[in-house]
């Protein structure tokens, strides 16, 4: 069936096929696990036949012959401050509101680091090609929309996480908020009163923390395209984003809810359809791993040594003592946490092929998107060591839906990481759920690749599918939400109360008149 599936996408891809189209990835973000999900996505349309120039701070680990990359490396000095803040984040407990506190305070090296990218000679280049579409990674960085005006392009969105306030308000897609959780809050479906309460209160929160943060890329929009004569105004570009890719599967993460059609799921990306071959010592390891083995990751972000020495040792015992192998990504490989027959370290390893690999049993994780969706994808559960801004929520959700257990790792103990292991390893129930969600994840109409490449190519072939646009996005909060109508309804209701207050009081008052007179004639 995927197989016939796909020969039915390319059959049509043929027939109403675009030309080959230069396109621009802009991705800046200093992040490897962000930069997957963006490459992969690029390496999609990159097979499908367009040419891809992609800008990023690093060299990418997902690649294609036919994609020209642009490294703008990120300073020393700041890239030495951005993996302090990793650091400290590390040894924190990390909520994604404290995350946005952050956000505000320290987060402007990467701001200011993705700002310097556009004056940078390297990137400079990009405007010797005539490209015809661009893809913005969006990460703190609206004020790089500027780009695709001065290139005179539409604009994809790529967004990593499911669709939240951000992505409504480029869409005008409709938020809400009584049903659908955000990215601070950790709900069930559907949510009670207080918890309703709770989203809402943290929804202006982060509203109001993102207003602030607006006003920092506004002013370094500003900096770089204020003076220019017919330039459009950031917020100008925000309401013209030809489309929005997000990184979800609502069918079967949930909640279900509306979405324009300007928001597009591509959640998976980064998922191979087929994995590639494992390095062969990985691949020896985990076949001769014939009771299961074990994949350690904290993600790209946060390096494992970096973690306090005494949680690392914690883990180290408890994995060392496991019949299972277990395969552990450590970046420093001079100085492990311990020797053990059974432990195989890796500075990098390819997640989504170890997660593919059928003796691979579990999977303990920082609960980062990108590897719980591998995860649910390949049916492994879980144990989430989750660590700062949405790792936190998305480790409750997998909690809650069955897929694995989740621990606070500044709080891990042997006993609390064994007894978690154990349970998951051993209750049948955890594998199974995860099992039904892996199949209801892959059922789709269109994988998330075949996605990327037919809705870019609609936004080229209808250059910039402008009527796929919401309404909503033109709008006001005032006129979104009706509240002058409103207002007004309520203004003519309290005049008509008023009003026939007035007229009730007068003829009382002349009923009441004429009984005085009447009264004082009878006295006379």
């Amino acid at each position: 069936m995927v197989a016939l599936r796909s020969v039915i996408f390319w059959v049509l891809a043929v027939v109403t096929s675009t030309q080959a189209a230069n396109i621009l990835g802009l991705y800046s973000s200093y992040s490897p696990s962000h930069l997957i999900i963006h490459m992969s996505a690029a390496k999609a349309l990159a097979e499908a036949g367009h040419n891809v120039t992609v800008v990023s701070m690093m060299e990418p680990k997902v690649t294609h012959k036919d994609i020209h990359v642009i490294v703008v490396p990120l300073e020393k000095k700041k890239r030495l401050i951005v993996e302090n803040q990793m650091v400290t984040m590390a040894g924190k407990k990390n909520s994604m509101i404290s995350t946005f506190h952050r956000m505000l305070n320290d987060m402007d090296v990467m701001i200011e680091s993705q700002a310097d990218i556009l004056s940078d000679p390297r990137f400079l280049r990009i405007f010797e090609t005539k490209f015809d579409l661009m893809i913005l990674g969006s990460f703190l960085n609206d004020f790089q929309l500027g780009v695709a005006a001065q290139l005179k392009v539409p604009v994809i969105v790529d967004y990593l996480i499911a669709p939240n306030f951000i992505s409504d308000g480029f869409t005008g897609n409709p938020s809400e908020l009584s049903y659908v959780p955000n990215v601070a809050t950790f709900a069930t479906h559907p949510m009670g009163f207080l918890k309703r309460a709770e989203n809402l209160a943290k929804h202006l929160l982060i509203s109001y923390m993102s207003t602030l943060l607006d006003s920092k890329l506004t002013r370094i929009y500003k900096e770089f395209y204020g003076t220019q004569n017919g330039q459009p105004t950031l917020n100008e570009l925000r309401k013209n984003i030809s489309m929005v890719f997000v990184g979800s599967h609502l069918v079967s993460e949930g909640p279900i809810r509306p979405l324009v059609p300007a928001i597009v799921e591509t959640g998976g990306i980064q998922v191979k359809d087929k994995p590639d071959p494992l390095p062969k010592d990985i691949d020896e390891f985990l076949s001769k791993s014939t009771q299961g083995a074990v994949f350690l990751s904290l993600g790209s972000n946060i390096k494992s040594s970096t973690v306090n020495p005494e949680i690392v040792q914690t883990i180290f015992k408890v994995l060392s003592g496991l019949k299972l192998n277990v395969i552990w990504k450590w970046e420093d490989l001079e100085n492990t946490p311990g020797n053990a027959s059974n432990i195989l370290y890796k500075t990098w390893l390819p997640q989504d092929d170890i997660l593919a690999h059928r003796n691979t049993k579990l999977f303990i994780t920082h609960a980062g998107k990108g590897g719980i969706t591998e995860s649910q994808y390949h049916g492994v559960p879980m144990v989430a060591l989750p660590i700062f801004a949405d790792q936190p929520g998305n480790a409750e959700i997998m909690k809650n839906s069955g897929y694995g257990v989740a621990l606070n790792l500044l709080t891990i103990t042997e006993e609390s990481l064994s007894k978690a292991i154990k349970e998951v390893l051993e209750n049948e129930k955890y594998s199974q759920a995860v099992g039904k969600f892996s199949s209801l994840y892959r059922d789709r109409p269109l994988t998330a690749k075949q996605s990327v490449v037919f809705w870019t190519e609609y936004v080229l072939r209808h250059h910039g599918a402008p009527h796929l646009q919401s309404p909503a996005v033109h709008m006001s909060f005032i006129e979104l939400n009706n509240l002058d109508i409103y207002t007004l309804l309520i203004t003519i209701l309290l005049l008509f109360v008023f009003l026939t207050r007035l007229v009730a009081k007068f003829v009382w008052n002349k009923i009441l008149g004429k009984a005085k007179i009447s009264e004082a004639k009878k006295k006379q």
